[in-house]
């Protein structure tokens, strides 16, 4: 049953309820021909030993947090570089702990990571 929205669009539930989360762009579809997983193993240590750069967002695709920990971390010379790598360091472990179809299991594109 559709329901009439105004100005003439419609709702495919009626009014009060939410459609089904469908994830992040590529969540639940196959992997893009062509494109390379990126292992979980490799995002965690990233995020444990090089976290207060950001070097585990980069390589996950999460750049606007990849930029905002380096940019943390080297504007102020290294005196805040302890909050990104705090930030990492757990990144890095949740990352590590995570299975699949977590939000920490996926990429920036909604892939899962390889184990």
């Amino acid at each position: 049953q559709q329901y009439q929205q105004p100005y003439g669009g419609q709702y495919q539930q009626p009014y009060g309820q939410q459609p089904p989360y469908g994830g992040p762009a590529g969540f639940g579809q196959q992997v893009p021909p062509g494109y390379i997983p990126r292992q979980k193993m490799v995002a965690g240590l990233l995020g444990i030993f090089l976290g207060a750069l950001g070097v585990h967002n980069f390589y996950l695709g999460y750049t606007g947090k990849a930029v905002a920990q380096l940019l943390i971390s080297v504007l102020s010379l290294g005196f805040l570089g302890w909050v990104s790598g705090i930030w990492g360091l757990v990144e890095g472990i949740l990352i590590l702990s995570s299975n699949y179809g977590s939000p920490w299991h996926r990429d920036a594109h909604g892939v899962e990571l390889t184990d």
